[in-house]
């Protein structure tokens, strides 16, 4: 059966990616885009993709579902947009993909609810790349040695939320091993507040902005005499496609949200 795929966000950096890697999979069709403003009819009309690439472009969610009828939508959009079309494509029976991070503990609830009861499966990855996601379960198990632990990510100077999605992952996995404790002298103190990073259970968390950058971090692991680190960088944006691919596929057979790549990896 070839799925039947819409992709939101198709004009960004991760967007276009995946409209490509879509238009060259055998098993899946790209049948629809969806953007926030008018930029033309299809893809093609866009000059941003050949000509070839015939996919319609809508601005209403639910008109491109009663025209193209996705099985899936790709939302690679920005945190303004994300769970709305999420809550929108579960009502519509459509099953989400979201690589799109800055939900609430609460909007995630709501969507864990929603999925659940309409059984309607979703995937919201906070970190596409394979590598990354090993990293963190790495990390997960190493806490349970060395519970002393910061975390350091790394992106370009457009990512719209700090810490990272990935960076918040990584924190909520390290904490069901680590004892809540704060780390650091008992009287340190901030000279200039915020120099030691957002605090995470008593763990620190640091974000990096710059240009040049794309998705990078490490965890850093302290004990007596010893540093465990453990880095994942990504160096273009193909290195999410493979976690893409087998999140369309794999939210197919789902019923429920599934929140994190590291759950359908074997």
């Amino acid at each position: 059966m070839t799925i039947r795929v819409a992709i939101a966000g198709a004009r960004g950096k991760m967007g276009t990616e995946a409209v490509h890697t879509v238009m060259n999979n055998s098993e899946m069709e790209l049948v629809a885009v969806l953007d926030y403003k008018e930029v033309g009819n299809t893809l093609a009309e866009t000059n941003l993709f050949p000509a070839s690439y015939t996919a319609p472009i809508y601005i209403d969610l639910e008109k491109l579902h009663s025209e193209t009828k996705p099985d899936v939508l790709v939302d690679l959009t920005t945190p303004e947009f994300v769970y709305e079309h999420t809550k929108q494509a579960l009502d519509l029976k459509i099953r989400p993909v979201v690589g799109t991070t800055g939900f609430s503990d609460e909007q995630l609830d709501e969507l864990t609810a929603l999925s659940k009861d309409s059984k309607i499966g979703c995937i919201i990855a906070p970190n596409f790349a394979v590598g990354a996601v090993l990293m963190m379960k790495f990390a997960e198990q190493a806490a349970k040695y060395l519970p002393d632990i910061e975390i350091i990510e790394m992106h370009h100077d457009q990512k719209l939320d700090a810490p990272s999605g990935t960076a918040m992952k990584t924190a909520h996995l390290i904490s069901q091993e680590r004892p809540i404790h704060e780390q650091g002298h008992v009287r340190e103190k901030e000279t200039i507040p915020g120099a030691r990073g957002a605090n995470y259970d008593g763990m620190r968390i640091h974000s990096v902005r710059l240009p040049g950058l794309v998705a990078h971090q490490q965890v850093l692991l302290g004990g007596d005499g010893q540093l465990l680190t453990l880095r994942h960088d990504s160096f273009n944006r193909g290195s999410f496609m493979s976690g893409v691919v087998l999140s369309i596929k794999t939210v197919m057979d789902k019923e429920e949200l599934i929140y994190g790549l590291e759950h359908i990896i074997d």
